[in-house]
């Protein structure tokens, strides 16, 4: 890897670690952060394939409560990384691919541990920004806040620049030294990320006026011609529609619900 790209990538661990706390531009889900990977690397297609498998992961991962989720930001930009040095060799490129979504769960685990050194060094700032405000000194407080998200970012920015010169060949000897029954299973498990991410959003949106959406969409999807582009046009010209129902529904005095579909779909 170039200084450049080195620096590129650092830059967006950066901004991928600050984001896992700020959760605003979303750097930190791994569609975003493996896509931007990809793209100051020179491998786009690969990232994009590699942040959409993860971000099927990554949809049932929250913060509820004392329990904080796995680290989406270090598995996205550390995976992203050893996806870009396997791909420097030989090896086949759904094997690497592969073989990062894989790493990407361990990684995962291991940032919650950066994470928890990270908010436990956040208690002194805390306090810290606390007597600034009894003085009434405003820079203070935003400079002890900058420092504290940039603490967030450095803990991803550190461990993706110390991949970033791990040479390539260590890597793609080690994908090379994997036995097949590995790399098979592997394959395997990266194809069923998709189908359960994809379970699992049916599970937290499934109601009976989504279902009829659900069936439409798969019959669309089956008419070849139509791209994708296509579908995205028709899915926000439905979305639109069904709004545009809906409050029309609930203006007119009618004693419904407001859900013109849910009424519809009760009275069967």
């Amino acid at each position: 890897m170039s200084f450049i790209t080195i620096l590129l990538i650092a830059v967006v661990a950066l901004l991928a670690g600050m984001e896992g706390v700020l959760d605003e531009f979303q750097f930190h889900q791994p569609i975003v952060a493996c896509t931007l990977i990809g793209l100051v690397s020179g491998y786009l297609e690969e990232g994009i394939i590699l942040g959409g498998s993860l971000q099927m992961i990554a949809l049932g991962w929250a913060n509820i409560g004392a329990a904080v989720a796995p680290d989406a930001a270090l598995a996205s930009v550390a995976s992203a990384i050893i996806m870009v040095k396997g791909l420097g060799g030989a090896t086949d490129a759904q094997t690497v691919i592969d073989s990062a979504i894989a790493v990407a769960i361990p990684l995962s685990v291991a940032g919650l541990f950066l994470t928890m050194v990270c908010r436990t060094l956040a208690i002194p700032i805390v306090h810290f920004m606390d007597a600034a405000a009894e003085k009434g000194n405003f820079r203070g407080i935003e400079t002890w806040q900058i420092i504290a998200i940039l603490m967030q970012g450095v803990r991803i920015a550190i461990p993706a620049v110390a991949l970033c010169y791990i040479p390539a060949e260590a890597v793609q000897a080690a994908l090379e030294a994997m036995p097949a029954w590995l790399a098979d299973g592997m394959s395997i498990g990266g194809g069923m990320v998709a189908a359960v991410g994809y379970a699992m959003v049916i599970n937290m949106m499934a109601t009976k006026e989504t279902w009829p959406f659900f069936a439409l969409g798969f019959v669309v999807a089956c008419i070849s011609e139509i791209t994708l582009i296509g579908l995205g046009v028709i899915g926000v010209v439905i979305a639109l529609v069904y709004l545009g129902l809906k409050e029309s529904g609930g203006s007119n005095g009618n004693t419904g619900s407001g859900d013109p579909l849910g009424d519809i779909l009760n009275d069967y």
